[in-house]
C-alpha cells in the first residue's frame, strides 16, 4: 500500500516548521496544505477536533497532532534516518530538553509582544535566563543531538525564530556576545539546505506581527 502524507501547516508557525524539517530529515514524501487560521478549513477541523490547530499530519487517513508528537512518530513509523538518540537515556534526556523550550522559553517569549516597562524588562531578563540553561547544554557540542543534528535541533530550531521576535519589538533577547554556542549553533543550522528550506521568512513575518499589532490596537479603541 502506497503511504499517503499530508502535512496541514502555515507558513508563519515555528511548530509547522518543526515538521517540515522532520519530514524533509528523514526523505518522507509529502503534501502539503497551507492553512489560513483565520478561517480554517473543514478538514483541519475534521482532523483536529480538540485543539483546531496546525500542525496536523495525515498519514493513510490517520491524523497525528502536536509538533513534537508528530516528529516522534515520524521517526518511529519510518525507521531510516533516525531523528532520536538510539540511547534510552539519550532519548529520555532530548525529550526533557525539547519540553523545556516548550513549556517554559517558548511562553515567555511569546509574551513579551504585549508588555511593556518593568514587566517587559523581568520577562525578557527571565528569557535570558532559560537561554542560558540551553546555552550550557550545548556548549563543547557541534549541535544538541551531538555531530549531526537530531530530534532536540528540531525542537530547538524554535530559536531561530527568537531573532525575528527581538528584532521586531526592539530588543535583543539573543545575541553572539551573550549566547556564543547557540548563536555558533544557529549559524551552522542555517548552513544546512533542508533547514534553509524550512526558515520562516523574515521580512514577511514582520509584516504578519505588525498587521497583528494594529488589529489588536484598533480593537482595543
Amino acid at each position: 500500500m502506497a503511504e499517503e502524507v499530508k502535512l496541514f501547516g502555515m507558513w508563519a508557525s515555528p511548530f509547522s516548521r518543526r515538521v517540515e524539517l522532520a519530514l524533509k530529515l528523514k526523505g518522507i514524501p509529502y503534501e502539503y496544505i497551507e492553512e489560513d487560521l483565520s478561517n480554517k478549513s473543514p478538514l483541519l477541523l475534521k482532523y483536529n477536533p480538540i485543539h483546531k490547530k496546525v500542525p496536523v499530519l495525515v498519514h493513510n487517513e490517520k491524523p497525528v497532532t502536536e509538533s513534537l508528537v508528530i516528529v516522534e512518530y515520524l521517526d518511529e513509523t519510518w525507521k531510516n534516518n533516525p531523528i532520536l538518540p538510539q540511547d534510552p537515556y539519550e532519548r529520555a534526556k532530548a525529550r526533557f530538553w525539547a519540553k523545556f523550550i516548550d513549556k517554559k522559553l517558548l511562553p515567555t517569549v511569546s509574551k513579551l509582544g504585549h508588555m511593556a516597562g518593568k514587566e517587559k524588562e523581568e520577562a525578557i531578563e527571565e528569557a535570558q535566563q532559560q537561554l542560558k540553561i540551553m546555552e550550557d547544554e550545548l556548549k563543547g557540542m557541534q549541535f544538541f543531538a551531538g555531530q549531526r543534528i537530531g530530534y532536540l535541533d528540531i525542537a530547538a530550531n524554535v530559536l531561530i525564530w527568537f531573532r525575528i521576535v527581538g528584532e521586531f519589538i526592539g530588543e535583543t533577547i539573543l545575541t553572539a556576545e551573550k549566547f556564543p554556542f547557540i548563536w555558533e549553533w544557529i549559524e551552522k543550522l542555517m548552513e544546512i539546505d533542508v533547514v534553509k528550506e524550512c526558515l520562516i521568512p523574515k521580512e514577511r513575518y514582520q509584516d504578519l506581527m505588525q498587521l497583528n499589532r494594529n488589529a489588536s490596537k484598533h480593537a482595543s479603541n
